[in-house]
C-alpha cells in the first residue's frame, strides 16, 4: 500500500521535465550547427547540438567543465581524436578546445556552460 501511494504522488510531482525528440525548438547558432535548449538552471546548460556534414566549431576556451556524449554520427575533436555514437568527452574548465568537426555530421548532448560566440577564439 505505501509503494502505491509514494508511485501516486511521484506521478503527481510536477517537477519533472520531459522533452519528447520530436517537440522543442531547433535554434541555429552558427553556420550548420543548430542547438536545442533542454534545461538551464545555476549557470549551467544541458543542450544539444545538431552538427550538419562538414561544420566545424572553432577553438574555444570552457567557462566551466562541460561533458558531451555523442548520439549519432562521428565527431573529430583536433586533428587525433575521433569520438563514435556513445563515446563521451570531457573539456575542462579554463581548458582550450581544438576545433570540433564532422564529415558525417552529428547529434551531441552536451552539459556545461551556455555556450557564447565570445568563448571563441575565431
Amino acid at each position: 500500500m505505501r509503494r502505491r501511494l509514494l508511485e501516486r504522488v511521484a506521478e503527481a510531482d510536477g517537477s519533472h521535465i520531459t522533452i519528447p525528440a520530436d517537440k522543442g525548438d531547433w535554434q541555429p547558432f552558427i553556420d550548420g550547427v543548430s542547438i536545442k535548449v533542454l534545461h538551464e538552471g545555476d549557470g549551467v546548460l544541458s543542450y544539444l547540438l545538431r552538427l550538419a556534414p562538414g561544420a566545424a566549431l572553432p577553438p574555444h576556451r570552457h567557462p566551466l567543465d562541460e561533458e558531451c556524449l555523442v548520439l549519432d554520427g562521428t565527431l573529430r575533436i583536433g586533428s587525433h581524436t575521433e569520438v563514435q555514437p556513445g563515446g563521451y568527452h570531457l573539456a575542462h574548465r579554463g581548458a582550450l578546445h581544438p576545433t570540433v568537426s564532422t564529415r558525417t555530421g552529428a547529434t551531441l548532448f552536451l552539459r556545461g556552460a551556455p555556450p557564447e560566440a565570445a568563448h571563441t577564439l575565431a
